[in-house]
């Protein structure tokens, strides 16, 4: 922008000063209405092809499954396909890393779970920041997760029981997970510090044969999705104790909450939610938290779910959706502290 200004003797350089700042800030306003009108336009056009739904895990699992069931009704929606794509790798860091890197147009979007926020807590290499590097558009679930134990190996009936023969026996009650830092994993601890005992951790590589070797009494206690481990409870394999929510599980109804026993307040359900890159305009936010919130509140979606155990819940807002995933990093983080807990 060329700024001329008329030379005067009765002009002083504080008022060439002023005259040219008002000059600069007036081109700046200018600009950025320019670009907050190209930013409307470009949300009302939206989308004008394809979206990426980027799904950081293997298929077949509940972030997988939520994904899809939002992605059918939400290219209806808005009248352009939303493709969903599993890139599995490095602890999901493949996939989360390909929609941080994307173009923030809304056209690349992520399908994460509770991983998204702990992955940076407990990997030096993450390589993002849940804020810094993403725009959080919505919740679109929470899974309770259930205590299971093998009675044979662990003579317990309630939280009551568990807590009275762990504290009597430091170290000699032993939990399964599917690895350091997983949900599994975390839940035990928060459990463990919540009641005052001292269990033993035994990571597997995956979910698979942790249960098997529960269910075979080899270690006796579990944190494990109820989504999961019901039918195994249903079988008679596994025992519950309680569900990790503060209300109890629709495929669960009669097993107590930990809070219902004792353990006030406790709530650790694991969540689901989509993702965009860092700096997508807001007005593209919006209009997707609109979409997929309507989505979310359909009678088919939650009837799917419930059978599985899983609430359907969606944000108030994109920015309720910001308070919740930073809050999950502060609890998270402190335990993971606290607990010297790492993904190694």
């Amino acid at each position: 922008m060329n700024i001329k200004i008329k030379h005067s003797s009765n002009f002083s350089l504080q008022h060439i000063v002023k005259q040219a700042l008002k000059h600069l800030l007036f081109g700046a306003a200018v600009v950025s209405a320019g670009l907050t009108s190209a930013q409307a336009q470009s949300a009302s056009n939206y989308p004008t092809k394809p979206i990426r739904l980027i799904v950081p895990v293997a298929a077949g699992g509940n972030v997988d499954l939520v994904a899809r069931a939002v992605a059918e009704p939400l290219s209806k929606a808005l009248g352009q396909q939303v493709i969903v794509e599993n890139r599995p790798g490095a602890s999901s860091l493949v996939g989360t890393m390909m929609v941080a890197n994307a173009p923030a147009d809304g056209y690349t979007l992520l399908a994460h779970s509770t991983t998204f926020v702990t992955a940076p807590l407990l990997l030096a290499n993450a390589g993002y920041d849940p804020l810094k590097n993403f725009v959080p558009i919505t919740l679109t679930c929470e899974i309770p997760m259930v205590m299971v134990i093998n009675q044979t190996a662990l003579p317990a009936k309630n939280v009551a029981d568990v807590v009275k023969l762990a504290k009597a026996n430091p170290k000699k009650y032993a939990y399964a997970s599917s690895g350091n830092g997983s949900t599994g994993h975390i839940a035990a601890e928060l459990f463990s510090n919540a009641s005052g005992v001292s269990l033993l951790h035994v990571p597997y590589k995956g979910n698979a044969q942790s249960v098997i070797d529960v269910i075979a009494g080899q270690v006796p206690i579990m944190f494990d999705q109820v989504s999961t481990a019901a039918k195994h409870i249903e079988a008679g394999k596994l025992y519950p104790i309680a569900v990790t929510s503060m209300k109890r599980s629709s495929i669960l109804p009669n097993v107590p909450t930990l809070d219902e026993s004792g353990l006030k307040g406790f709530n650790d359900s694991t969540f689901n939610g989509i993702f965009a890159p860092i700096g997508t305009p807001p007005a593209i936010v919006n209009k997707l938290h609109a979409e997929i919130s309507k989505i979310l509140q359909t009678p088919a979606v939650i009837e799917v779910f419930k059978a599985k155990g899983v609430e359907m819940i969606a944000s108030p807002s994109p920015a309720a959706f910001s308070d919740y995933i930073r809050n999950q990093s502060k609890i998270y983080g402190e335990l993971v502290k606290n607990a010297g807990i790492t993904a190694n």
